[in-house]
């Protein structure tokens, strides 16, 4: 559960700072269905731009962002389908697409439900403690963010192998930066980096997404919801709702599996992770190039008995795609193969981690030969647009890509996916993987063993009632906005 004890003398500082920094806090139910949010709230933005640091874009934490980077309203989820032309499967992929958030990435709202728990009940005092944001990447950024539209200092901590576009972003909008060893893999690094701030600052409260319940409730109640409205809008009567493939990462997006199977109870839930660190798939070990993931443990926060497959995704194949999707010999040589021109134009909404994400859908079609009636859903956490200097730096170690490399490519790295790597988990393989969480956050990271009991055997009241806890925040989140006055000054 997430704890909603209120300190009253801490949120009175939190409402003051809110009320100068003009700072009104959207509600889940907001964030899910943006016709709830005031129409004054909607004409402002006209004038705002996607990325702007303005509090108002707080009311952009929403997959139906009109897709524009400036002054935009609400459209709809934003989702695009993968056709079979460039699949090679029959089934249906259909990915939510997480560019036109603010930042460019879906993670703004993991930190947003990580943080507004601690603010609207006091536990987290904005004119007085700085927000860690512990890392690999966008969720720093995100938090860093969020932080700024809130009127609190922010310190990002992200592995310094990381692509530099983030660390130019974060050098302008967090307080501080700091980077640990290694690259995506080395997320010890990072939480040994939270146990030394832990222990040498007061000033702090850290936000670890690996372990915050706020980033699985978020992604339950907010991209469950926009999943199920993305298959709505897309199917037709034959329609089945077949299953969720993601790649792990913090395992907050996995949450949205569990919101599809309240209604879809035939979904499966596959988990993807590199093949270069399979540590779901045979409890191993390594690095990997696939940026938006992290490894080498099981997050805390990953309802683990709710999954159904674990996937090993090479990552050779997720690089070898992005310069395919990103190059123009490779956009042409897709157009001669008859992948729809509209499909080819959007290619860049696919970041590496979205990349590797809709191998895993292919995969898990292949697998369970799924027909043209099944569909399969997934998340395109971010775009291209945030990876640049990755393209740039492939290019030149690749050398001249021809008509040739993207043959080699399209036909080894993307059709020559097979059913290899999977593993399909009876009761015994989840309780594995669930038990692998006690040697990073019992031993480590000081997490109570009996709440790692609760989370397997009494899951219904473990997992059930931190759902059910959304209502209740939306709840505080709305007396909060009382206390600062602005929605009222708004009318």
């Amino acid at each position: 559960m997430i704890n909603l004890s209120i300190n009253e003398g801490k949120l009175k500082n939190a409402v003051k700072r809110a009320a100068e920094e003009g700072v009104i806090l959207p509600t889940f139910e907001q964030m899910k269905n943006p016709e709830l949010i005031p129409e004054e709230i909607k004409e402002r933005l006209k004038d705002v731009g996607l990325w702007e640091i303005n509090s108002l874009n707080l009311f952009r934490i929403s997959w139906q962002n009109e897709p524009q980077k400036s002054g935009g309203q609400f459209s709809g989820v934003n989702f695009l389908e993968l056709p079979a032309e460039l699949t090679g499967v029959k089934a249906r992929i259909i990915a939510l697409v997480g560019k036109w958030f603010p930042t460019g990435a879906h993670k703004v709202g993991a930190t947003y439900g990580c943080l507004i728990p601690r603010l609207v009940t006091g536990q987290f005092d904005p004119t007085a403690e700085k927000a860690v944001w512990p890392s690999t990447g966008n969720y720093c950024r995100g938090g860093a963010y969020n932080s700024q539209l809130l009127g609190c200092e922010s310190i990002a901590i992200l592995p310094e192998g990381m692509s530099q576009e983030r660390f130019d972003w974060l050098a302008e909008v967090a307080d501080e930066v700091i980077s640990t060893p290694g690259t995506e893999s080395n997320v010890k690094e990072i939480f040994d980096k939270c146990w030394e701030l832990r222990e040498t600052r007061e000033d702090i409260q850290i936000f670890n997404q690996f372990e915050e319940l706020g980033n699985h409730l978020w992604h339950y109640e907010v991209t469950g919801d926009a999943m199920l409205k993305a298959f709505k809008a897309a199917a037709d009567s034959n329609s089945r709702l077949a299953g969720v493939a993601l790649t792990s990462g913090s395992a907050g997006t996995l949450a949205a599996a569990d919101r599809i199977k309240k209604e879809h109870p035939a979904a499966r839930l596959a988990v993807a992770e590199a093949l270069q660190c399979p540590t779901l798939l045979y409890n191993g070990f390594g690095d990997h190039r696939i940026e938006g993931i992290g490894d080498k443990h099981v997050p805390w926060v990953h309802n683990v008995k709710n999954t159904d497959m674990v996937i090993g995704i090479d990552d050779n194949d997720s690089m070898a795609l992005v310069r395919l999707f990103n190059s123009e010999i490779g956009r042409e040589y897709l157009q001669g193969l008859g992948v729809p021109e509209e499909t080819i134009a959007a290619l860049s909404l696919l970041g590496i981690s979205g990349i590797s994400n809709m191998l895993a859908a292919i995969k898990y079609a292949r697998y369970y030969e799924l027909t043209e009636d099944d569909v399969v859903m997934t998340v395109l956490t971010d775009s291209m647009e945030l990876y640049g200097s990755r393209l740039e730096e492939m290019m030149e170690e690749a050398g001249d890509y021809d008509r040739t490399a993207a043959a080699v490519d399209y036909h080894r790295h993307l059709l020559g996916q097979k059913i290899d790597h999977m593993q399909e988990l009876d009761y015994y393989s989840k309780k594995r993987i669930h038990n692998l969480k006690y040697y990073t956050w019992v031993e480590q990271q000081g997490r109570d063993s009996e709440e790692l009991k609760a989370q397997w055997y009494d899951y219904d009241n473990y997992w059930e009632r931190l759902h059910q806890q959304a209502p209740e925040i939306d709840s505080l989140i709305e007396e909060f906005n009382q206390k600062t006055g602005l929605l009222e000054e708004l009318k």
